[in-house]
């Protein structure tokens, strides 16, 4: 039987394994065309077994660009059909991107219930929070649609999901009465964007935390070395590295429901097995002090040791020094293609062009402030280099 939490004030409970419909099986190389039979099976299946929270969002399985609706909605709309819609909450999020007045914003919503056949959302995410957007997203009366729309019954809990540092997320999860906020968390980004502090903050103000990238998209299963492997396996021999991703989150109360973008049914079954087996606690000292190992590993291969302190800031050039010197490191942390493609667009969502290491002309006011003594400038010439179109 799956653990179920209760998420934050909400007075519903969340199975700790949610299913996430970003990653779906397809039928060839098109992002757009879901293996409708296989992912079908997979969520009746994970719902079968107690999974009770579904996630999917307005551009999941676009045909490449976020400007378009994808076809996971509509898939999920027929794949709840039976009588599983009754039986899990289901989440949505508002593609904040398209947003051009708070109308808008209702129109959006309208069109993602037609897509989802649906006439209530349980949680309706503000989706991609990041500072290009937030500011904009308030001047439009993103909290005022918030408010209209759950009088009106379209939605249950406004939330938001959320990707920048954990300034901005103080200042999001302190602007408005949320419900839930999900953020990205697993043991190897504890200080990375929100990170631990912003999944502490959450709980102490009873905002449910929903965890996305519990394995870092895969990574923390496929790119993982064998030198940590092997401190990994010398604690706890009978887990898989999925197991250590999880179990390090299911051992944290705050951490209601955890996603996992499943692929394929085998992974559906391990995922399943993992959260039937959990018990609280199960997670001892030795296995964080592993966990520690394995992160300082990690570590190892940072290029600029950063701490984010903004002492370098404001940049009279206008960049984002802190934000790009962690892109740096986060494109060195794991290697191949797909890692670092996905710190590409990241790189490009959370950094407007005027924000981006391209602009450094190396003045050297930064080295001068910077109390670690970095050589900024370097830094920087090097993510420019990296991450340029």
């Amino acid at each position: 039987m799956i653990k179920k939490r209760l998420m934050g004030q909400t007075g519903v409970e969340g199975t700790i394994l949610g299913f996430g419909c970003m990653r779906l099986p397809l039928n060839g190389p098109k992002p757009d065309n879901i293996d409708i039979e296989l992912s079908t099976k997979m969520l009746r299946l994970a719902i079968d077994r107690g999974v009770n929270y579904v996630d999917t969002a307005y551009p999941y399985h676009s045909g490449g660009t976020r400007q378009t609706p994808g076809a996971s909605e509509l898939f999920v709309a027929e794949a709840l059909k039976g009588g599983y819609r009754e039986k899990v909450l289901l989440a949505t999020k508002l593609p904040t991107w398209l947003v051009e007045s708070r109308s808008h914003m209702h129109q959006l919503l309208d069109f993602q219930l037609k897509r989802l056949d649906v006439r209530q959302l349980d949680f309706y995410l503000a989706h991609n929070i990041n500072i290009s957007v937030w500011d904009k997203l308030i001047s439009l009366g993103l909290r005022e649609f918030f408010d209209e729309a759950v009088r009106d019954g379209r939605i249950r809990f406004p939330s938001f999901s959320f990707h920048d540092n954990f300034s901005l997320f103080e200042r999001v999860i302190t602007s408005y009465d949320w419900v839930m906020a999900q953020v990205q968390y697993n043991y190897l980004d504890v200080n990375y964007q929100s990170g631990q502090a912003g999944v502490r903050l959450a709980n102490q103000k009873g905002v449910a935390v929903v965890v996305m990238e519990p394995l870092r998209g895969g990574f923390l299963v496929s790119q993982v070395p064998e030198e940590p492997q092997s401190v990994l396996r010398r604690i706890r021999p009978d887990w898989s590295l999925p197991a250590w991703g999880f179990n390090w989150l299911w051992n944290q109360p705050e951490c209601a429901v955890v996603l996992s973008g499943m692929s394929d049914l085998a992974q559906v079954e391990e995922n399943l097995a993992l959260a039937e087996k959990f018990t609280e606690n199960l997670f001892t000292e030795s296995d964080e002090e592993a966990i520690n190992q394995v992160r300082d590993f990690f570590k190892g291969r940072v290029k600029a040791d950063c701490t984010g302190c903004g002492y370098c800031l404001p940049c009279p050039s206008g960049v984002e020094i802190p934000k790009n010197l962690n892109f740096l490191n986060q494109y060195y942390l794991f290697e191949g293609d797909g890692p670092r493609e996905r710190c590409r667009y990241f790189y490009n969502i959370q950094l407007s062009q005027d924000e981006r290491a391209a602009n450094c002309v190396s003045c050297g006011q930064c080295e001068e402030k910077c109390p670690q003594g970095l050589a900024i400038p370097g830094f920087l010439n090097q993510t420019a280099e990296l991450y340029k179109a």
